[in-house]
């Protein structure tokens, strides 16, 4: 037999006062005197009341709560971002329901549909690097499904976005390098089809371009954005003998694959191969040396992400579609910050 759920009226009849008081003192209404709302929240803690979830969505037209829709979660950045999404949003009022994709688009269609049988009242969305087909995404805008990309965005209009200034961040990353003297640079890029990979690799050429530098295509090898992209590209401009002074990685991760990838041919960073990377973490300070590195700020992403899509839902026919770019800070520690080839 299935246990008894308690309800409002069985906390109602404990005490003799009525269902709407006991409504009212769990939710906090000023009619109620903090005595009387003690009293109540204590009585339906000892009996084991959870409110329930569906009756208050169906009563109030609102689930409060948003789905989130990330391509991973294992490394620093998304994680990250992912407990201040949380932090923001209970703040105010709302109950979150994480997805990973694993950088799968199928994956990430079914998840989305999933949320939105749930019923929630928006969505924060970075799309997996094999989005292509944006067909979800457009019939739930079309459906005024409130929806905030997050860094990783698809090419659609009338959507809300927010991101980081990849395009400007790449280019003074790479202007930096070049003002301590490299000239011999490489980057190892995202996939340009998604506008992290592709605003990256535009910088990074404008930089070079402005500084009289010519482009190399065979130093800007586009990837995935882990460990192993990092690892094999260094290995395969390593065995053609065909070696930067320095390279730009797209992500922490790339980059982690670059230090094994270099210690294995027994070169030294920053003596041998120096690098900078997109993405902070606390491990950068413990690698040797440490890395230096664009700092996006996370929190700042979840923010006005989360304030961004909470706008969304409260004022749907008032409501402009934003695209929000957050400033990025370039970090010098370790690395990136002097040239031994000049």
């Amino acid at each position: 037999m299935s246990p008894k759920l308690v309800t409002l009226n069985d906390i109602a009849k404990h005490l003799g006062v009525s269902i709407i008081t006991v409504s009212k003192a769990l939710r906090g209404h000023p009619d109620i005197s903090e005595n009387t709302a003690s009293l109540i929240r204590k009585t339906a803690n000892d009996l084991g009341y959870s409110p329930n979830f569906m009756a208050r969505n169906l009563a109030s037209r609102k689930s409060k709560s948003i789905g989130v829709v990330l391509p991973q979660i294992a490394h620093h950045f998304f994680s990250t971002i992912m407990d201040y999404i949380y932090d923001y949003a209970t703040l105010h009022g709302y109950q979150v329901f994480l997805t990973v994709s694993q950088e799968n688009s199928e994956m990430q269609r079914k998840q989305i549909q999933t949320l939105l049988s749930m019923r929630v009242d928006g969505l924060i969305i970075s799309i997996s690097q094999d989005t292509s087909n944006f067909e979800i995404f457009e019939n739930a805008l079309k459906q005024m499904i409130p929806i905030v990309f997050m860094d990783r965005i698809p090419d659609i209009a009338n959507c809300n976005t927010v991101t980081v200034d990849d395009r400007g961040s790449a280019y003074r990353a790479t202007e930096h390098a070049i003002k301590i003297g490299y000239k011999k640079i490489a980057q190892f890029a995202g996939y340009s089809n998604i506008n992290i990979g592709r605003e990256r690799i535009i910088g990074f050429k404008q930089a070079l371009t402005d500084n009289g530098i010519e482009i190399n295509n065979k130093w800007i090898i586009e990837g995935d954005y882990e460990e192993k992209h990092g690892y094999d590209s260094f290995m395969k401009l390593y065995n053609e003998k065909n070696m930067p002074d320095l390279i730009l990685a797209v992500t922490f991760p790339v980059a982690i694959g670059i230090y094994t990838a270099a210690k294995e041919a027994g070169m030294r960073i920053p003596e041998d191969i120096d690098l900078i990377c997109f993405g902070n973490s606390p491990v950068h300070e413990f690698l040797s040396p440490p890395l230096s590195c664009v700092n996006q700020p996370t929190d700042q992403l979840a923010k006005k992400s989360v304030d961004l899509l909470l706008e969304n839902i409260d004022s749907p026919d008032k409501f402009n579609y934003q695209q929000i770019i957050v400033d990025t800070e370039l970090i010098l520690r370790g690395t990136c910050i002097r040239c031994e080839k000049i």
